[in-house]
């Protein structure tokens, strides 16, 4: 017989698409009612989806299961960069390492089109010029037919020009080499989806409790087959068979491994990765930036995405968790390193996080390293004496290619029929009937806002119409459908309901991974939250307890994990009012303005008398939101003394465009027109 193409075995993997994606609940039938799997995954991530596509589309019968949402761990939290490791360029050269050669040379082979974006290593001495041109014209090299485009440089003068936030003091001039960007999340979930559209049986909230094995006769000893699965929602636990099993977890291989045999030695070493998210106007639209040589030695990004801007990351040991925390010193780190190549004049304040969250690098422990910034990102595939297969370490751009080794590794030790990989070229959810310019017939043919249908194309390809199509009317002349979830963010209120469809079971799922407002402002997102919780509780018929406590949930993950709590540390974290005398009698002024009793607190009811009698009017719910980011002791009203820390606060950068200091001040300069006494030169002088 003879050896299919890549091209015609795509064509062949194609005639297997689902157009309809089954529910999660047929899901879990399936695997509760299938005798026998070929393959087993074990992790959501972007590996395991990775491995769950390469598996399927070989006709192996696949399953997949994730105790969290898919991509809810490390794979959501990367620096949003399709590269090929241009962090890894100067080890390469400078200490003849292969293995850092290998990782230069990975470079991504599929997922569609990624976003160009450009990224400045900054010079600063004459001679870096040179020695980075160097560098990345073997970047560009080693990347050949698959270079997206070439690298060039540029003068200080156009550097500036292209990326006036730079700071001009001993700027030499810059290197622009290119990137892939894109959604992380969107993107593990593609691949995740494609799988089940191709026939693998995948469930999200499933967790594996024990490994099942059984004597292999022929070898005389335990083998893998199977695991013991939780639904993590109802709690039944059912066993899922298979004769291999892939280990898939990311930064929890080892526990994995050590299911399967206590004895088994720790091979990860786990290392934090912190990225902040501010204001977008502190980077350029398509230019990004890249400062190879910070104040310890790590690199920092600084990206435009998703119209904010990343700043990361920080690369330090950390510990195992499945719910990661942002800590303020990381936090502080960056923003440190960006005011050191940002323009003096370009206020880079603390208050002006809007984000920020930590994920956890999977690394492979290298047993010469010093510290984690030594250990390779390469990845390694392993096969327990019990058959479990594991995949460990590499990064976001080699999820193919390791998925690849993973499934040549594991059709190998388990003698399963099938033939070589097929997912070169293969399309994932959302490419089928995509073009650049769909957006246009979105707002043309449904009444879309530009903006909102861009974001739909962008975010889900053709499967944007599927969304559309859900969008209720807006009442309004424009636009006729989609209704914000927030006002400042493209995400409408259907992409709720599709995100069910997408598996989507909390609302943490919905504000975290089908879309990211969780990750781009943690305040707009809580804003959000009420909504959203309403939409998926008519979808999915939760009763008012449910709803409570998927509100209290989300909230604690934006707290916490979205860095939140970060950010309202630096409001409470002000025992030192540092404001002159005559300011706090300004403030003074400005806050009896709303405390006409006296009573030494302001209320909701304060606040919108005031508003009132100028003409503004703002809901109870929305007032409420307003003063509780001040109210510290959370007793429904906010106290002078709260007051003064807010402003504080903001003189010192730690709190920026707060809400409530914003609405008193305009609500005062109101005032205070309304209050001039007029001219008896202009009046005539009266009566």
């Amino acid at each position: 017989m003879a050896r299919l193409s890549r091209v015609e075995a795509v064509e062949q993997v194609n005639m297997a698409f689902q157009d309809e994606l089954p529910s999660r609940q047929a899901q879990l039938t399936a695997l509760r009612a299938t005798q026998e799997f070929d393959v087993l995954v074990v992790g959501g991530g972007a590996t395991g989806s990775g491995c769950a596509l390469d598996a399927v589309t070989r006709d192996l019968k696949t399953a997949l299961v994730e105790r969290d949402d898919f991509s809810s761990g490390t794979s959501s939290r990367s620096t949003k960069l399709i590269h090929g490791g241009v962090r890894y360029l100067q080890k390469a050269i400078v200490k003849l390492d292969y293995e850092q050669v290998n990782m230069l040379n990975m470079r991504p082979k599929s997922g569609g089109t990624p976003l160009l974006i450009v990224t400045f290593p900054l010079c600063v001495r004459w001679w870096q010029l040179p020695y980075y041109w160097a560098g990345i014209k073997i970047y560009d090299l080693v990347a050949g037919a698959q270079c997206l485009k070439s690298s060039y440089i540029l003068t200080k003068t156009k550097a500036l020009e292209l990326f006036p936030m730079l700071k001009r003091d001993k700027l030499v001039g810059a290197i622009v080499y290119y990137d892939g960007q894109h959604n992380d999340a969107r993107m593990n979930l593609a691949i995740a989806l494609t799988a089940a559209r191709y026939g693998a049986a995948i469930a999200n909230y499933t967790e594996v409790v024990h490994l099942l094995k059984r004597v292999d006769p022929q070898m005389g000893k335990e083998r893998v087959c199977g695991a013991r699965c939780r639904d993590v929602i109802t709690g039944q636990e059912f066993d899922v068979r298979a004769k291999c099993v892939i280990n898939a977890t990311g930064p929890f291989t080892d526990a994995l491994r050590k299911m399967d045999d206590q004895k088994n030695p720790n091979i990860c070493q786990p290392s934090a990765g912190v990225h902040i998210v501010i204001p977008g106007y502190y980077s350029p639209d398509n230019m990004g930036l890249l400062d190879p040589a910070t104040s310890d030695g790590r690199v920092i990004f600084f990206l435009p995405w998703e119209k904010m801007t990343i700043a990361g990351t920080t690369d330090t040991p950390t510990e195992i968790t499945p719910h990661p925390i942002p800590m303020e010193e990381d936090i502080n780190f960056i923003l440190t390193e960006v005011r050191n190549y940002l323009s003096p004049d370009v206020e880079v304040r603390r208050g002006d996080v809007l984000a920020a969250w930590s994920g956890i690098r999977p690394l492979v422990t290298n047993p010469n390293s010093k510290d984690t910034q030594s250990i390779c990102r390469n990845h390694i595939v392993h096969i327990s004496d019990s058959g479990l297969v594991t995949i460990a370490g590499g990064k976001w751009t080699t999820y193919r290619s390791m998925a690849e080794d993973t499934l040549d590794a594991a059709v190998k030790a388990h003698n399963l029929s099938a033939g070589p990989s097929k997912t070169v070229g293969l399309m994932l959810e959302g490419a089928k009937d995509w073009t650049p310019t769909m957006y246009i017939r979105l707002v043309q043919d449904y009444g879309l806002e530009v903006e909102v249908a861009q974001h739909l194309a962008s975010s889900y390809g053709g499967r944007a119409y599927e969304v559309a199509k859900m969008a209720h009317v807006t009442g309004k002349r424009w636009p006729i459908v989609g209704k914000r979830l927030v006002s400042e963010f493209p995400y409408i209120e259907s992409e709720v309901q599709y995100a069910i469809k997408e598996y989507a079971c909390t609302a943490i799922d919905v504000i975290a991974r089908r879309t990211r407002l969780g990750f781009l402002n943690v305040q707009a997102a809580e804003e959000a939250l009420p909504r959203i919780v309403d939409i998926m509780g008519k979808q999915l018929t939760w009763s008012e307890q449910r709803k409570r406590e998927e509100l209290s949930a989300a909230k604690q993950f934006l707290y916490y994990e979205m860095g939140y709590k970060a950010r309202s540390e630096q409001l409470t974290d002000t025992s030192e009012i540092t404001l002159t005398p005559a300011e706090v009698g300004r403030y003074m002024k400005r806050f009896h303005k709303f405390d006409k009793e006296n009573k030494g607190f302001i209320t909701t009811v304060d606040v919108q008398r005031v508003l009132e009698s100028i003409n503004v009017y703002i809901d109870a719910d929305t007032l409420h939101e307003i003063l509780n980011e001040v109210d510290l002791n959370k007793n429904g009203q906010v106290e002078f003394n709260e007051f003064l820390q807010l402003m504080s606060a903001v003189k010192k950068g730690q709190v920026s465009a707060n809400r409530l200091a914003i609405l008193m001040k305009t609500a005062e300069q109101s005032l205070d027109q309304t209050e001039k006494p007029v001219s008896v030169d202009r009046s005539g002088g009266g009566v």
